[in-house]
Formats: C-alpha cells, sequence, structure tokens
C-alpha cells in the first residue's frame, strides 16, 4: 500500500535523479517518482531474477558514481532480508556515500492488515521473522540450512517471509521437531492491497487448506496463537455492498 510507505522515503524518491527498483514495489509508489527521472528495474520474484545480486551492486557502483540522488527503492525494510547490507557493502568499498531510509516490513504490516497482530499480551510475547526461502534445503527434504529444531520450540509467533512454495516442508519439520500440529497458523498473500487474502487453519491442515483456497506466492506464513485473532473492523463503510463501475 502506497500510503505505508515513509514520509522520508516519499519525499526522496519525488527529489530522484534516479530510482533502481525491484519487483515489488507497487504502482502507487511508482507513482512518486517524477518523470525525469531515470528508472532501473532490478526485480527479482521467485523462479525468476532479472538480475544477479552482483548485477545489482554493480548498477548502483556505476549510478552512485555518476552524481546526482539516486534511490534504491526496496519493498518493505532494506535490512529484512532485502540483501541492503550487501549493497552497502559494495557502495562502502568504492567509497560512495550513501543514507538507509528504514521502511515497513511486510513481517509486521501484511499480518496487521489480515487482522493477526504479532504479539499480544499473555499470547504472544515475542514474535520471530525467519527467511522461507533459504531456510529449507534443495536435497532430500530433510536437508535444512536454518534451525527449525530451535524454531518449533520457540514460545512466540514465526512469521515465514518469501516461503510460501515450501509451505508443506515448512510445516513438516516444525511438526517434526515438536510444534504441535493442532497450533494456530495462516497465510495471507497481496498484503496490505485491495486483493489481500488470509487463509486460517491448524498448522497440519495449513497447506491443504492453502492448496484449496488457490492462494499464490508472493505469501506470508505465521504460526502462533496470535493467528486465530481476526481483529479486523466489521463495522461498516459508507460504500460496503455497493458496485461502483467507473
Amino acid at each position: 500500500d502506497a500510503g505505508l510507505m515513509t514520509v522520508k522515503g516519499r519525499e526522496l524518491l519525488a527529489a530522484a535523479d534516479t530510482v533502481i527498483y525491484d519487483a515489488l514495489a507497487g504502482d502507487g509508489i511508482m507513482g512518486f517518482i517524477p518523470g525525469t527521472a531515470k528508472q532501473i528495474y532490478v526485480g527479482k520474484r521467485s523462479g525468476f531474477h532479472s538480475a544477479s545480486q552482483e548485477e545489482i551492486n554493480r548498477i548502483l557502483v556505476e549510478e552512485g558514481k555518476k552524481g546526482g540522488l539516486v534511490v534504491r527503492l526496496k519493498g518493505g525494510d532494506p535490512f529484512v532480508f532485502g540483501r541492503g547490507g550487501e549493497e552497502i557493502q559494495s557502495l562502502s568499498a568504492h567509497g560512495i556515500p550513501y543514507e538507509v531510509v528504514p521502511g515497513v516490513t511486510s513481517a509486521i504490516a501484511a499480518l496487521s492488515q489480515a487482522g493477526i497482530p504479532v504479539t499480544h499480551r499473555g499470547v504472544g510475547q515475542s514474535f520471530h521473522v525467519i527467511t522461507g526461502h533459504t531456510a529449507v534445503g534443495a536435497g532430500d527434504g530433510d536437508s535444512l540450512t536454518g534451525g527449525f529444531d530451535q524454531y518449533a520450540r520457540l514460545p512466540g509467533t514465526l512469521i515465514f517471509l518469501m516461503g510460501l512454495s515450501n509451505l508443506e516442508k515448512i510445516v513438516e519439520n516444525l511438526i517434526k521437531y515438536g510444534k504441535d500440529p493442532r497450533t494456530p497458523a495462516a497465510v495471507v498473500t497481496n498484503g496490505t492491497l485491495p486483493d489481500s487474502r488470509c487463509v486460517r487453519a491448524a498448522l497440519s491442515s495449513l497447506p491443504e487448506a492453502v492448496r484449496r483456497a488457490g492462494l499464490k506466492p508472493p505469501g506470508i506464513i505465521v504460526v502462533g496463537p496470535v493467528a486465530a485473532f481476526s481483529m479486523s473492523c466489521k463495522k461498516e463503510l459508507p460504500l460496503s455492498g455497493a458496485l461502483v463501475g467507473i
């Protein structure tokens, strides 16, 4: 949702000479870019990468050396699995000055919009954001680069980003290492957008519920008691139920 972009981020974007942007930058946010700015797409989506990280680093250095205001636009926060640190190391190595503008991470925003609080007193007193893209190995299904034996014992809220294609393996390994199969869980897709969808189920039933609903990546997986909440206002707005054609 473009409204969730920080004021500082929007101001810099509006003044940019060059914008290097990702796949998850929505149309609303792209609308903040001035028509005079040079736009370079370096987005990555599951199964398709338009540019390697090395190529992105090279572009950032190349554009940074030209001068002007260069904005590296990322989805969410640059340091939440956004490889912002790698890009900064590349800029630093070439003596290019930079400024980091924190962003709103989907790990919190998408769940909040779906009515799921990441913490709640007496129910979920911590939350843990885990990559679901590399947490499951490409081997025989038991090859884990993450610590599922530790994740399964955590009492708080588990949030997996970029893991929808690995949902079955994530669920299987959480249960394998001791997570109660009845633990409330959910998947949210297209978080904070008008077509956002949320499917809730017990952990063991989540993959089948997601299949039935036809949810597709990108999505966020949440596991923990808070997933049973639906803190969305039920009060009808003035146009609720109305069909408007333009």
